[in-house]
């Protein structure tokens, strides 16, 4: 029974990472496309930042919503509804000619998109203890980090086809299709779903569950993770800005003049895979699992990096790829620790709860920075400045994680 129930625990991890690891291609395909709208329909950064800033306010409230209720129902089935219909958005977009409508349906697909990370979240905590638990999340963020690099490889090849900017948001989505179709037959909510009666798992499913309104007023109330939270707000802020913004700056006028550049870019996705998978290991083995000060560690760092790219001229490719990895590497790979916060300091009942609450600050800082960086680039006419503000940002996050304190491990 031990056997088949160790091959089922990574059976259900490993299908969870192969499904959000196409989640991006629904989301993060919109920087790619923002050159081809403001051309097309005349628009300036500033609204494109407008139209990101909706879709993350969408992102944000939804995993606010959606985290509670992936304590209370099945993560599997949130899973797929989001994933559903954040390809119908994606496919009305693609046939939009509008301002107005673009910026309903991103707003929308945010939502959508919003109802399957807290829902993986709470399925592995759901069969993951607590001993492997940062492992299994430091995979799962792995699994998110690799998103971004499937979906910049895929929007590099279609930009250097020339194809339109529609074709962004039709042809990637369809790996997404498949992945939920995979989803759909292979994975169980939890482990008495498949049979699994006697368990040493911390199955939250097995305890008594409280109401909504106590469930958010434990989090809220819970010092500790709301500075966590705030924290990684700024590391949000900061990751977007070069998951969105980096591209535009590598773009340039004109794509086909800085084609090699342009390629520069996936080193940041691949760094943010590498970095969420390492930092797990990182925290554990040279922090002694203290997460805050391994955090604070990485997004110093991270500042140091953004500070070096903004003085390295673009056409030092050798060094400009090295930084680009390293920023994606740092800036990202302490969410993997941040993730690991929820069940530690809230424990496995509200695991779905906490991750909601806290991608919600996440997301909402996330989209207040995205206007900022349009009116940056719309003010000061160079691209290069969004190191600058990320430089920034990363420092205020190093600040506030110095804050939190979690128990020391037994």
């Amino acid at each position: 029974m031990e056997k088949h129930f160790r091959k089922d625990q990574w059976k259900m991890l490993l299908v969870t990472m192969f499904c959000y690891l196409f989640f991006y291609t629904g989301r993060h395909n919109f920087g790619w496309a923002s050159a081809g709208i403001v051309k097309e329909l005349n628009i300036s950064f500033q609204q494109v930042g407008w139209i990101s800033f909706a879709m993350l306010m969408g992102y944000a409230i939804g995993q606010l919503i959606n985290g509670n209720l992936a304590d209370r129902l099945s993560p599997k089935i949130m899973i797929l509804i989001g994933g559903g219909f954040s390809i119908l958005c994606n496919l009305t977009i693609s046939f939009a000619s509008a301002y107005s409508m673009i910026l309903i349906l991103w707003t929308m697909n945010g939502y959508f998109q919003s109802m399957a990370w807290g829902s993986g979240g709470k399925l592995i905590a759901n069969w993951w203890n607590n001993a492997e638990r940062g492992k299994a999340f430091g995979f799962y963020t792995m699994a998110a980090g690799s998103s971004s690099v499937l979906t910049f490889l895929m929007a590099l090849v279609l930009v250097q086809q020339e194809q339109s900017w529609r074709s962004l948001f039709r042809y990637p989505i369809l790996f997404l299709a498949m992945a939920l179709l995979i989803f759909l037959f292979v994975a169980y909510s939890d482990p008495k779903r498949k049979g699994y009666s006697n368990t040493e798992q911390e199955d939250s499913t097995s305890q008594k569950q409280e109401n909504w309104k106590k469930s958010y007023q434990h989090v809220f109330q819970n010092r500790n993770f709301m500075v966590a939270s705030l924290a990684i707000g700024f590391q949000s802020m900061a990751r977007y800005g070069l998951i969105f913004w980096v591209p535009i700056h590598f773009l340039g006028s004109n794509y086909k003049d800085s084609s090699g550049n342009m390629w520069l870019t996936l080193l940041i996705p691949i760094g943010m895979a590498l970095g969420a998978l390492s930092f797990g290991y990182i925290s554990d083995r040279l922090f002694n699992k203290n997460r805050s000060r391994s955090i604070c560690t990485g997004m110093i760092i991270s500042c140091v990096i953004a500070l070096l790219i903004y003085w390295v001229p673009i056409h030092h490719q050798g060094l400009i790829s090295i930084l680009m990895f390293a920023s994606g590497f740092f800036v990202y790979g302490p969410q993997a620790n941040f993730w690991t916060l929820s069940p530690d300091l809230l424990g496995t009942k509200l695991v779905g709860t906490g991750i909601g609450i806290m991608n919600m600050f996440a997301y909402v800082f996330a989209a207040v920075g995205e206007p900022l960086f349009g009116k940056l680039i719309d003010y000061t006419g160079n691209t290069a400045n969004i190191f600058l503000f990320v430089a920034l940002i990363c420092a205020l996050c190093a600040l506030i994680v110095s804050f939190v304190h979690t128990k020391a491990p037994v």
